[in-house]
């Protein structure tokens, strides 16, 4: 399975970087390959300075080894040995009008000393998150994911959907990162989904995801904007780096367990400000946002 999955990823990190150079027409995803002391490595692509896409990144990684000490303890074990792997991505675009997208699938083994397996799960998803909000964009976005969804629970989609809701949340704001997706986790085996099942169900999230952004993009990266808005776009990004730095349990794991540093920050936007006490205009399109990101909407 971890073969398996690892395959997929780098075919699916080489396809969504081929349409993202595709769209943003000038800049191309600059590849550092590098590996991990303690076992594994990973293949890093970032995008800078582009007509599109200001900063992004489309990174996998593979590492393995003795899990750290502080991990054991949050797993409630000893002496354990891991295999983990997964797809990461965030992109944060130039123009305000088109939303910023992160999204993760990945997969993890846990192994005895005698190397047998005693846990495995997949986990992941893909959110999005707007400083410009139009409903029709969040609408198709939603029902992509659930599409991908009900193909194999219709129960899945109103679960993950919850769950993204909640993961991706600022509690020391009391709002909302983004509008949401899908967030899954520990996606084990049960009586009613095997590991196979598991894999066709993230692959199937996984190859969903340029259908979901790829058309938002297209419609909105030509738009006008003010130096206003931009500077709404970089305030609501600090937001952003709120939460990867508080509450990401992926960024978390990355420095507890000695991953790249510019890889694990690479999702971390080139120009952010922090604006006291800001509070946008009555009535304003800003305001309709943050009302939005305080109150989740169903989107479909």
């Amino acid at each position: 399975m971890k073969t398996k999955f690892y395959t997929y990823i780098q075919n699916l990190q080489d396809r969504i970087c081929d349409k993202l150079e595709a769209i943003d027409g000038t800049a191309k995803f600059r590849e550092d390959l590098w590996d991990r002391t303690e076992g594994g490595g990973g293949r890093t692509r970032v995008i800078e300075n582009g007509k599109v896409f200001e900063k992004g990144g489309v990174n996998i990684s593979g590492v393995h080894g003795a899990l750290p000490e502080s991990m054991q303890s949050y797993f409630g074990v000893k002496d354990a040995n891991f295999f983990a792997c997964g797809l990461s991505l965030v992109l944060h675009p130039k123009n305000p009008m088109v939303p910023t997208v992160h999204a993760n699938w990945r997969y993890f083994e846990m192994y005895d000393q005698d190397g047998n397996i005693v846990d495995q799960w997949f986990g992941g998803g893909q959110d999005l998150t707007p400083f410009y909000l139009f409903d029709e964009d969040a609408r198709h976005f939603h029902q992509v994911c659930k599409t991908a969804c009900d193909k194999h629970d219709e129960s899945f989609y109103p679960h993950y959907k919850n769950r993204c809701d909640t993961y991706f949340y600022n509690t020391h704001r009391n709002e909302s990162r983004g509008i949401g997706g899908l967030f899954f986790d520990y996606c084990k085996k049960t009586d009613a989904m095997s590991m196979q099942d598991w894999y066709d169900f993230v692959t199937e999230v996984g190859d969903s995801f340029l259908d979901a952004y790829a058309p938002i993009v297209e419609k909105r990266k030509d738009l006008p904007y003010t130096e206003t808005q931009r500077n709404w776009q970089e305030i609501r990004r600090g937001r952003y780096v709120e939460f990867n730095l508080v509450h990401d349990k992926g960024t978390l794991f990355g420095l507890k367990t000695n991953g790249r540093i510019e890889s694990i920050l690479m999702s971390l936007p080139p120009h952010v400000q922090w604006v006291y006490d800001h509070h946008p205009a009555p009535g304003s399109a800003e305001e309709k946002l943050l009302e939005v990101l305080q109150n989740p909407v169903d989107w479909v």
